[in-house]
């Protein structure tokens, strides 16, 4: 019995558990990053529902639960550590400077950046330890991939 108990409480965590706990803490961020000006807009929610849908190549009825489930976590949530962390854990630092544009993708989805939007986006680079160039280089991309779909 006690051995059961010990493998129980020494095992590793499954990899779908990680999965899943990745995809929701880049959902919370993401949805974190919509709110900071006070509105949710339906372009914001349109903007995460596609970037979590081809970052984690599920489909939109999936990602659409996703972001109701992380919306749900950062309604109880006082604080983006368990989010940050769960990033820090299962991703590259080349990732997280992917999120990190995703979160700038998301931030310039209603047409303007808000103050705390862009203060928000830094804070979590720094959280997600994305220095400072790496960050200014994922929002001109986000800036430059979002003028190109303007475009077409």
């Amino acid at each position: 019995m006690l051995s059961r108990v010990f493998d129980f409480l020494t095992a590793k965590e499954a990899p779908a558990d990680r999965a899943d706990e990745l995809e929701l803490a880049v959902a919370a961020l993401m949805i974190e990053a919509a709110r900071m000006d006070n509105d949710f807009s339906s372009q914001e929610r349109a903007t995460i529902e596609r970037l979590l849908a081809m970052k984690f190549h599920m489909p939109p009825e999936e990602a659409h639960a996703l972001i109701e489930q992380a919306a749900e976590k950062v309604h109880h949530s006082t604080q983006f550590f368990p989010f940050t962390q769960a990033i820090c854990r299962n991703l590259e630092p080349e990732q997280r400077t992917h999120i990190i544009e995703m979160l700038w993708k998301v931030a310039y989805a209603d047409g303007t950046l808000d103050p705390h939007e862009d203060m928000l986006v830094r804070r979590l680079a720094g959280l997600i330890h994305v220095p400072d160039r790496e960050r200014m280089l994922a929002r001109q991309r986000a800036l430059a991939k979002l003028a190109a779909l303007k475009q077409s």
